[in-house]
């Protein structure tokens, strides 16, 4: 999910065209989209060798263009039919014929051939966005799992294809901090969801601590809120030490594709902190060090 003027929960800086740097000026249109509209990725890229961010930021425009079309429409037969226009676009990246011009379709075939990503997570990233557009709520954490994994995991797969690693160890460690980033995020948006978007909070959560779903606006620092995002909060954590387990065998040249595990630490401590209130405003605030927080990560050879 997306949210105008936000990405992952965390407020757009990004500073008006006016006010901008002659380096931000440089940026390539798809490293100027993300570097606007996505904060976090935008940050963990520029650790990437210079030669490949830019394909980075051309698959990070992707997932921000397919995660922000429930908002763009308003009805949810025309979502379905726009993403159906990403999947025609994909499919034709994988034959010889000119790539359609669009901003981001051009660069986004052009890495698609040049380093031959895989065309499986490019269809589970556009089918896990079809959900965006169902009423009902996830049954239970293993949907909203699922969902997580099929929008933010398989992003982290094609990072890793950018940077060259197909390692068993560094797919095994994206899948769960690509999990862990899609749940912290989702926690952190909570507050800024509009009421047209389908229920975060699984049923089966939602039901063990009395919440009503309904209504979860009004119930803003119940206990029974509280105890239902420590729960999705505890298990992104999870998801957390499991990846930071396969850390020695993981390769150095992934670690840009996994420096998002690093805010998800950084976001969770955070929520922690509020009691689990993700209404609380502190939370809206970026993190000022989160640079500083992922340079060190990678001087250490961490994630």
């Amino acid at each position: 999910m997306t949210i105008p003027g936000y990405v992952n929960g965390v407020r757009d800086q990004t500073p008006p065209p006016s006010q901008r740097s002659e380096t931000a000026d440089s940026l390539s249109p798809v490293a100027a989209l993300v570097r606007r509209h996505d904060r976090d990725r935008y940050q963990t890229a520029l650790f990437a060798p210079v030669a490949r961010r830019d394909a980075l930021f051309a698959l990070y425009a992707f997932n921000y263009e397919i995660a922000r079309v429930r908002e763009t429409v308003t009805q949810p037969t025309l979502g379905r039919i726009r993403l159906e226009w990403w999947r025609e676009n994909i499919a034709a990246a994988y034959g010889t014929a000119p790539a359609r011009h669009h901003p981001v379709v051009e660069p986004l075939t052009d890495v698609i051939r040049k380093y031959r990503l895989t065309r499986q997570h490019f269809e589970r990233l556009i089918d896990a966005r079809t959900e965006d557009f169902v009423d009902d709520p996830p049954s239970d954490l293993a949907a909203l799992e699922a969902y997580a994994e099929g929008t933010s995991a398989r992003l982290l797969d094609l990072a890793l294809e950018v940077l060259g690693v197909r390692d068993g160890a560094a797919i095994l460690a994206a899948c769960h901090v690509g999990i862990a980033f899609a749940l912290s995020g989702l926690l952190r948006a909570l507050p800024m969801r509009s009421p047209a978007y389908r229920p975060l909070i699984p049923v089966e959560i939602a039901h063990r601590n009395g919440l009503d779903l309904s209504s979860t606006r009004q119930m803003r620092g119940s206990p029974a809120l509280r105890a239902a995002i420590a729960e999705i909060a505890t298990r992104a954590q999870q998801h957390l030490r499991t990846a930071r387990a396969t850390r020695r065998a993981v390769p150095r040249a992934a670690l840009p594709a996994l420096l998002p595990a690093v805010i998800v630490d950084r976001s969770l401590a955070r929520l922690r902190r509020a009691g689990y209130d993700p209404f609380d405003p502190a939370l809206q605030q970026p993190d000022p060090l989160q640079s500083w927080r992922l340079a060190l990560a990678m001087l250490g050879r961490r994630f």
